[in-house]
C-alpha cells in the first residue's frame, strides 16, 4: 500500500495461482521494493526449481549469485517468445490478443505459456526465452521481473513505448533486438488497448 514513506515494499506471495492449485508446477514469489517511487532491488524465487534471481539498480542481475545477461539473438525466426493470456476482464481485447499470438507463432520459433508473469520476464533476463508479451497484469506481478530483466540487459515497456507498464498492466520484453522486433509487430494494435487508471494496477 502506497504512503508517505521513502520505500515501499511490492509482494506477489505466489504468481501463478492457478498453477499452483492445479499443481502444474510453475510459479513463484516476487518481491520488489522502490525508494521514492523507483525500483531498487528485486527478488524472484522459484521454489520448485530452487532459483532464485535477484537484481539491484546499477548491480547487474543474478541467478543464483551468478551474472546473467539477456540472449544474444537478433531474428525473430530464431526465437523462443512468452507470453500470458488475457484472464477475466481484460477478455475484451482477445481478438487483438488473438492476432498478435498468430503473427508471433507464423515469425517467431515458438510460443511458451507457463503461467508466472514473474518467472516469464525473469526467463527473459537469464536468456531462456528472447522476448515476452502480456495484457493486464498487476504491478506485483512485474515489478521485480521488470528490474531484473532492466538489470541483465533488456528493455521493456508498454506497447505504446512508454515506462508506464507497472501502471497500464500492458508489457512487452525482450533482449534489445527482439524488444523492438516485437514493439514493431505490436504497433498497429497498441492504439486499440485501452489505459487503465492508476487503480487497475
Amino acid at each position: 500500500q502506497e504512503g508517505e514513506h521513502d520505500f515501499q515494499w511490492i509482494i506477489d506471495p505466489l504468481d501463478g495461482t492457478t498453477n499452483y492449485v492445479h499443481g502444474f508446477p510453475v510459479f513463484s514469489i516476487s518481491i520488489a521494493i522502490t525508494r521514492k517511487g523507483q525500483l531498487e532491488h528485486g527478488v524472484v524465487y522459484d521454489p520448485i526449481r530452487q532459483e532464485i534471481f535477484t537484481a539491484s539498480k546499477g548491480s547487474g542481475a543474478q541467478l543464483e549469485g551468478r551474472r546473467i545477461r539477456v540472449s544474444q539473438r537478433n531474428k525473430i525466426n530464431e526465437c523462443l517468445i512468452a507470453t500470458g493470456f488475457p484472464y477475466s476482464k481484460n477478455q475484451r481485447y482477445i481478438n487483438e490478443y488473438m492476432d498478435m499470438l498468430k503473427i508471433v507463432m507464423k515469425s517467431s520459433a515458438g510460443v511458451r505459456r507457463a503461467g508466472s508473469a514473474a518467472l516469464d520476464l525473469c526467463y527473459v533476463a537469464a536468456g531462456r526465452v528472447d522476448g515476452f508479451w502480456e495484457f493486464g497484469l498487476k504491478i506485483w506481478d512485474i515489478a521485480a521481473g521488470s528490474l531484473i530483466i532492466r538489470e541483465a540487459g533488456g528493455r521493456i515497456s508498454d506497447f505504446q513505448g512508454t515506462d508506464r507498464y507497472l501502471k497500464t498492466g500492458n508489457v512487452v520484453a525482450g533482449n534489445p533486438k527482439v524488444y523492438a522486433g516485437l514493439s514493431k509487430i505490436f504497433a498497429p494494435y497498441a492504439g486499440n488497448l485501452e489505459q487503465p487508471d492508476t487503480d487497475a494496477a
